[in-house]
């Protein structure tokens, strides 16, 4: 926009363009933003890489299980040159680790199927057809390798074609793959329903949901998980159906979310993700002007401080710290200012006042923050940026039952690519 164009603007054009550019900006340390899109420090204000001085270096430790040992035993004397006998007693003075993958290739089983004549009554006999002849020739961990790499590892269709000639010499076309994922989901359906079984039976549940491209259109990845189970739902809309449609009617006796309308009333109580308020309070301690938000900002960090060690104290100790909490949120509440960003600020923490300080009542149990559920989205967003998205429902449906079978199994320690071939097998 040049100074002809300004010229052309009315008054109230000119003043709401003043108000736009005189808005501060949200980065992800005062607002919901990702990292990624902040701007970048100059590097004379970064920290320096590498190691700070005085650091203690760490060496790979060593297998527990090493496929083959390699002595090296003196031969000869370094001082008079004299030979070393291999019967010598010897001393055992360092260990060293060398490792190496194997070259990978298919192995591949050519089956063969004969046929002959009755020598009692001249009919021909054929063998019967191994499964191989009427269904797919790829194995079981090809079919795990495959949904890994493109799930959990973000590889598009192409990639992972690519990855399977050029790693391991095969031949996999876009079409096979495909339907390597079409003929894995029926396993991983039952896994993911029994899953939401599970999810649904929870005292306490969290959730949180993402955009995602699916068919062309903005759709959403939802998450919703327990202590004892991952549920990962795509879905077209964002709205509180999609939960109501996930937990069946089934009501919770905590409900752990951020401030989205759709995400209320879904338990009997309900847990207000701190860690998004806390960040509302950095934007107006940076840009507001008077020190309101700065006692938001201490009253938080007493509430943080009270989530992180609530396991080690006794349950009068936190129904007194949480009366005194209780206690100081309301004279914040209370707090006359002259800021727009304060007002702001304790406005949308009044309406959230009764479910701020849940987790005290259920120590232990219920987080005071959300931050689980946006771990357990993180991979989503990942595969969001790398793939752009999904060309069909099903595809998102099918890989969201792969997800919530796999992060399931996570929660008792399970490994992710095991999980998956176990689930095919």
């Amino acid at each position: 926009m040049d100074r002809t164009d300004l010229q052309r603007l009315s008054k109230d054009e000119l003043i709401e363009l003043v108000i736009q550019l005189q808005r501060p900006d949200k980065t992800s340390r005062n607002s919901s933003k990702p990292p990624s899109t902040d701007k970048k420090e100059k590097r004379e204000n970064s920290r320096p890489g590498g190691a700070k001085p005085g650091h203690e270096p760490h060496n790979r430790r060593l297998a527990d299980n090493p496929d083959e040992f390699r002595d090296h035993r003196p031969t000869r004397c370094d001082l008079c040159g004299g030979s070393v006998s291999p019967d010598a007693d010897m001393e055992l003075i360092g260990e060293y680790d060398e490792i190496e993958i194997p070259p990978v290739k298919p192995y591949v089983v050519r089956h063969r199927r004969f046929a002959c004549r009755c020598a009692h009554c001249g009919a021909g006999v054929k063998a019967p057809a191994p499964k191989v002849a009427t269904t797919t020739p790829f194995g079981l961990r090809i079919h795990a390798l495959a949904i890994y790499l493109k799930g959990f590892q973000a590889l598009s269709y192409e990639r992972l074609r690519f990855l399977f000639r050029d790693a391991f010499g095969l031949i996999v076309s876009e079409g096979a793959l495909m339907n390597m994922f079409i003929r894995s989901h029926a396993g991983f359906k039952i896994e993911a329903d029994k899953a939401r079984v599970v999810l649904r039976e929870a005292k306490v549940v969290a959730s949180d949901e993402t955009g995602v491209r699916i068919e062309g259109t903005n759709s959403y990845h939802w998450v919703f998980h327990c202590k004892d189970a991952v549920v990962h739902q795509p879905d077209y809309s964002r709205a509180a159906r999609v939960v109501e449609e996930t937990m069946s009617g089934r009501v919770p006796e905590v409900w752990i979310s951020d401030r989205y309308s759709a995400q209320q009333k879904h338990g009997a109580r309900h847990q207000t993700c701190l860690a998004h308020l806390a960040r509302d309070t950095a934007f107006a301690l940076e840009h507001g002007s008077d020190d309101l938000p700065l006692h938001f900002k201490l009253w938080f960090g007493k509430a943080f401080d009270l989530a992180r060690d609530i396991a080690s104290f006794k349950a009068s100790t936190i129904a007194s710290k949480k009366r005194e909490l209780e206690k100081q949120l309301a004279a914040l509440l209370a707090a006359a200012t002259g800021c727009d960003l304060a007002r702001e600020l304790q406005a949308k923490i009044r309406r959230a006042q009764n479910q701020l300080l849940t987790f005290c009542d259920y120590p232990g149990e219920v987080e005071a923050t959300n931050n689980g559920s946006e771990r357990k989205l993180r991979p989503c967003v990942i595969q969001r940026k790398v793939t752009n998205g999904y060309r069909a429902m099903w595809a998102a449906k099918a890989e969201a039952d792969v997800r919530t079978t796999v992060d399931t199994a996570r929660l008792n320690g399970a490994n992710p690519f095991q999980t998956i071939l176990d689930t095919l097998a």
